[in-house]
């Protein structure tokens, strides 16, 4: 009797063991789940966004101000914004797994979640395959693998037409711009210059340091960009591409090539990035057209 209640209690713990699950977040770290999450808080609006693709938007039980997308979404319980987290109510929700994007302001306020023993999975993706590969790891830490998969290969499906069609084709030097007061841009670490990559195009600044780096008017002048792209936010009074139309010499000004894309399209790492990514190769393939045949 005592073996049978040993093989029973060892076959116990191995079951338990096969079923933890295990995946790699975007910090290289190892996050482990002792089952598929159930309740989800998501830190940032293309966390939000990526997990409702994943399957599993329903489990959300709070995220950040501006997790707007889906509708949805909209209705999920706010527990702080881009600035600020109310940390005893995440921990009072008693979440299965947090969704986070590190940055200044959450760094520092993280320490309880890290020393609470809840798991955190650090998204951020630096490229349009990367957002692919996290659908997956989603769908494997909410049991979700089915449409995980159907949306990841989708995306890959899309990003891989995107680089057949355009990314052999002659370079546009583009500058891609974030915010115009002051004016903000990226580096070839976002996944916006990967990207503008896809469609063949080259970021002008992409080999600063610094991933979010300010420039002046007068650097971008002096770099004179054939396309200048703004991804404006919908509340903004007037488009950040308007500033450059005051430099008629300035080659994306001349050329008609100032262009405004809807900047959640770009600026959030998730699914839909892939249709900001369509403007954009439009946008530099029609820049290629305007060129002054020799």
């Amino acid at each position: 009797m005592t073996k049978l209640l040993l093989s029973a209690l060892l076959l116990s713990l191995a079951v338990q063991v096969q079923a933890a699950i295990t995946v790699t977040d975007d910090a290289g770290n190892q996050v482990t789940l002792a089952k598929p999450a159930q309740r989800i808080i998501s830190l940032s609006p293309h966390v939000t966004e990526l997990i409702y693709a994943a399957g599993a938007g329903e489990r959300i039980i709070g995220t950040v101000k501006y997790s707007d997308f889906p509708a949805q979404a909209k209705n999920i319980p706010r527990i702080g914004d881009n600035r600020q987290l109310d940390l005893e109510r995440i921990l009072a929700m008693k979440p299965d797994v947090v969704i986070v994007w590190m940055h200044g302001a959450y760094e520092r306020q993280l320490d309880m979640l890290r020393t609470s023993g809840i798991p955190y999975f650090f998204s951020e993706p630096h490229k349009l395959e990367h957002v692919a590969e996290t659908l997956v790891k989603f769908g494997t830490m909410f049991g979700t693998e089915r449409q995980a998969q159907a949306a990841a290969a989708e995306f890959r499906q899309q990003a891989q037409q995107l680089s057949s069609q355009y990314q052999n084709k002659s370079k546009v030097r583009t500058f891609y711009q974030v915010w115009g007061k002051p004016i903000y841009t990226l580096n070839d670490s976002h996944i916006v210059s990967d990207a503008i990559r896809t469609c063949g195009g080259e970021n002008i600044f992409g080999k600063l340091t610094v991933t979010a780096p300010v420039v002046g008017t007068e650097a971008v002048l002096q770099e004179n960009p054939e396309v200048i792209i703004t991804g404006d936010s919908k509340n903004q009074a007037t488009s950040g591409i308007e500033q450059w139309k005051t430099f008629p010499t300035l080659a994306a000004t001349k050329n008609n090539n100032l262009i405004v894309i809807e900047g959640d399209l770009m600026n959030r790492s998730g699914p839909r990035i892939i249709e900001g990514a369509r403007l954009i190769c439009q946008a530099l393939d029609a820049a290629r057209q305007k060129r002054v045949k020799p």
